[in-house]
Formats: structure tokens, C-alpha cells, sequence
């Protein structure tokens, strides 16, 4: 059994509204932001499943980590990415070729594509263009260019990297705007910082604005189901239900990595006699108690104004979180404080909680927390410390 979770039917349906939009996809058009917290699977899911998918489905598709080197300037890691797909394309017995084959004409794919720019000059001054690569890509394979920048909000970091998505903007005008083009440009941006990821295409300055941003989709209780079958094909003795598992999944915020680790404590400390899912609740209990410390300490760094602020956004129902700014909020925050609060300190601490990936901004005046997980924690911490407090 594979040690990989395939989600395959939602990587078909993905690639199926991406390259094939119908009546209410048509915004994707325009470009895909997804963004989730780290460590839930994204990447897993998109070089497993979702690149498989849209190849299969007759698309270039060009993928580069905004992480994978942080030394270097975003431009420079697509560039790079851009000439290793397209060098390989203009090699017919390379592997990123054989996919094509189905869909490019007999004489690209008996040849390869030929290029009219020199591929080294790549977005060097006096060299060929983004837009101008890709459009001769399109008009050459007949197909659609699926470009992934994966944790894209790297771009805001720098005038470099906003300068790579004006020019990834006008890649895609310049492809998709053309009367019946033979394929279309696709571009596709995740990230684990909800926030800035949301901002690529919420703010009117952004090149993307207006763009699709939707939450990454966790995994679910198929995946659970998936982890335990594997135990029992090893021969564990010590693998609990599908519900109890299920929920200290959910618990651990839907990360795998989490999951793995509570189980493997389970395996290897079940007392003699005592029952797999009770021992696994107490295990989770315990992980998520760590958890939830690494996690609230990084909004105690910042100072008890950030503490009362994220206090009343995550008190608030989750969508309804506003009047950080009023007159009553700045008065709650001096009381709690012992000493008057200015509206420009308020505004910083937004900033930095924004700049940790703590909060996200919803609109005018709204925040939410980015992790419904450590908002959660927060909470439990909260009620927790009033049931201590006799007073």
C-alpha cells in the first residue's frame, strides 16, 4: 500500500475547472490563489496530484517553491524554472516531453519545439520576455501553460517579486486575451501565509487583483482511514478507531505530520491492557498542550497590546470581527493594560500580527485569526485560566 495519500478525484476536478471553466469557473481565468497553514499537505498535493492531473489532461505546467531557495530573488528562481521546462521541451526524448505527445502536432513532437529567442537570455534586459516565452509556448503546443508558484507571498517581500507578478500579469493578458487563442495561460499561487496570500488578489494595487482565492481543502477523514489500514497491514496491535483517530486528527489541526507523531507515541507506549483510543486521546491531549504553547508564545512576543487585540478578534464570531479601532475597543485595551493606548500603537500591532501570519485581514476593519487551530487553542487557554481564577 502506497505510503502516499493520493487525492486524485479532487485533483481531476481541480484540473477540469482550471483548464475547462465552465458558466461560474470562468474567474479562474483571471488566476487561483489557495492558501492553509503550513504543514497540512499542500505541496504533498500539489506535485503528487494536481500536477499529474493537469498533464494528463494536455497542459504544460511549470512549478517553482518560492522557499526553495529564500537567498535568492523570486524572478530568478521562475526564471530558472521556466529554462528547465523549456529546455526540456525543446528535447523530444526528455520525460516533461513524453506527456505532450498526445496533444502537440506529429511534427513538434517528432522534433521538439524550436524556439525563436535565445532561452539563456530569459528575462535579461534585451532578452525575450515572460510573456513573449510563453505566448510562443502556447502558440506552439496548442495547449494550455499551467504556471504554480508555490508560497507566493514570497513576492511581497520585494520590489522584485511584485515586479515578477506585473510581468506574470501581462503573460497572462497577452496569452488569454487574444480572440479564440490556442490555449490559455493558467496561473495557480499557494502559500501558508493566509494573509499575504489573500492580499495577491484582494488588494487593487496587485497585479492579480480580482483573481479566485479560496482556503486550501484539508484532508479528511479518508486520509485517517488511509494512515490506519496502513497500520493494520504492518501488524499493529495499536491502532485505534476510525472515530477517535478521526477526531485527534482535527484536534492536532489537520496535520498529517501530527497525526503520525501521536500514533507513534501510541505504538510504542500502549500500556499492557489499556484500550488504543483512550491512551490516543491522552497522547493528543498532551502533543496539542505543545502545540498550543509554541503557537500562543509567538503572540506573547509581541507585547501584551497584541495579546488584548487577538483576545478580542478571537472572542468575536469569526466573521463578524470588528471595531478593532473604535472608541470601546481602545478603551478595553487601556483597562487591560493599566495605561491609555494610542490608535498608532494599535495599527502596529495589527501590522506584526499580520506580518506573523497570526491574523488576516477580512475587509475594512475585519480580522479573523489564520489558524482556526490556535484560535481554538487560545480559547481553551483562556477558559481554562478563568476556571483556576476563584476570583
Amino acid at each position: 500500500m502506497s505510503e502516499i495519500f493520493h487525492r486524485r478525484p479532487l485533483a481531476e476536478e481541480m484540473a477540469a475547472q482550471l483548464l475547462r471553466p465552465g458558466v461560474l469557473d470562468q474567474a479562474l481565468r483571471s488566476g487561483l490563489f489557495l492558501s492553509g497553514v503550513r504543514r497540512i499537505g499542500k505541496t504533498t498535493f500539489l506535485k503528487q496530484d494536481l500536477i499529474p492531473a493537469l498533464e494528463t489532461d494536455g497542459a504544460i505546467v511549470i512549478y517553482v517553491d518560492l522557499w526553495s531557495d529564500t537567498s535568492v530573488s523570486p524572478s530568478v528562481l521562475l526564471q530558472r524554472a521556466v529554462r528547465a521546462k523549456l529546455g526540456d521541451l525543446e528535447n523530444p526524448l526528455s520525460a516533461a516531453f513524453s506527456v505532450l505527445k498526445k496533444v502537440v502536432s506529429a511534427e513538434v513532437a517528432a522534433r521538439g519545439f524550436k524556439f525563436k529567442f535565445d532561452l539563456s537570455k530569459l528575462g535579461e534586459p534585451g532578452g525575450v520576455t515572460l510573456a513573449e516565452a510563453f505566448t510562443e509556448v502556447v502558440e506552439q503546443s496548442r495547449t494550455d501553460l499551467v504556471l504554480i508558484v508555490d508560497e507566493v507571498q514570497q513576492c511581497l517581500a520585494s520590489d522584485d517579486g511584485l515586479s515578477m507578478m506585473l510581468a506574470l500579469k501581462a503573460a497572462r493578458d497577452a496569452i488569454n486575451l487574444r480572440p479564440n487563442p490556442p490555449g490559455h495561460f493558467v496561473f495557480i499561487g499557494t502559500g501558508s501565509n493566509r494573509a499575504l496570500v489573500q492580499e495577491l488578489s484582494a488588494r487593487r494595487n496587485m497585479a492579480f487583483q480580482g483573481a479566485q482565492s479560496l482556503p486550501y481543502p484539508v484532508l479528511g477523514d479518508d486520509f485517517v482511514a488511509h494512515v490506519l489500514t496502513r497500520l493494520r497491514l504492518q501488524g499493529s496491535k495499536a491502532a485505534p478507531s476510525l472515530a477517535v483517530a478521526a477526531q485527534a486528527f482535527k484536534d492536532l489541526g489537520s496535520r498529517p505530520e501530527e497525526l503520525l507523531n501521536a500514533l507513534r507515541v501510541l505504538a510504542y507506549s500502549l500500556p499492557a491492557g489499556a484500550g488504543p483510543d483512550a491512551t490516543l486521546q491522552i497522547i493528543v491531549a498532551t502533543v496539542r498542550a505543545g502545540i498550543a504553547n509554541a503557537e500562543l508564545v509567538r503572540i506573547q512576543e509581541l507585547g501584551p497590546l497584541a495579546e488584548v487585540i487577538f483576545d478580542r478578534i478571537a472572542s468575536s464570531p469569526e466573521t463578524q470581527t470588528r471595531g478593532i479601532y473604535s472608541t470601546e475597543a481602545m478603551d478595553e485595551y487601556s483597562k487591560e493594560l493599566g495605561r491609555r493606548v494610542r490608535s498608532e500603537e494599535i495599527q502596529n500591532v495589527i501590522q506584526q500580527l499580520q506580518g506573523a501570519n497570526i491574523i488576516m485581514r477580512l475587509g475594512h476593519g475585519a480580522y479573523t485569526t489564520v489558524d482556526p487551530f490556535v484560535r481554538e487553542m487560545w480559547l481553551e487557554r483562556k477558559a481554562q485560566l478563568a476556571a483556576s481564577d476563584p476570583g
